[in-house]
């Protein structure tokens, strides 16, 4: 399952992604539209100033997209603020089971492991805000 964390940090980017091109959105104005805590958001936002999100401080700050939108893929997203999106713990990371040579299940997981990344990499910022999703329901 995506954690609260990462759908968040998925509503605050398309939350960014509807501002001005280059102007920065306060902290608290992205909680009170998108009904985040201020405390919780910012350590979304520190997460998301990974590369994803560049801040600016003093008067006019906030914060605000570093790239263009088609350049945001959503397994971007959330695999920073989630980590691994593994099915099963044995695609986390280096697969260290001692049964993995002769597991036969262990094709449908990496299968399942592939279509899960492949598709939220074919997912930009852009297409959802496209396809009417950068109103935060349903994320």
């Amino acid at each position: 399952l995506i954690s609260t964390k990462g759908r968040y940090a998925l509503r605050v980017m398309l939350e960014l992604a509807q501002g001005e091109p280059g102007e920065c959105m306060p902290l608290p104005v992205i909680a009170q539209r998108q009904g985040i805590s201020e405390k919780y958001l910012e350590s979304i936002i520190a997460v998301l100033a990974r590369g994803l999100v560049e801040g600016q401080r003093g008067k006019g700050g906030g914060y605000r997209l570093s790239r263009e939108l088609k350049d945001y893929s959503v397994g971007e997203i959330v695999r920073l603020t989630e980590g691994s999106l593994a099915p099963v713990s044995c695609l986390e990371g280096e697969n260290t089971c001692p049964r993995a040579d002769k597991c036969l299940s262990l094709p449908v997981w990496e299968k399942l492991d592939t279509l899960i990344n492949d598709y939220l990499d074919s997912v930009s910022l852009a297409d959802l805000l496209a396809e009417g999703g950068g109103n935060g329901c349903g994320i």
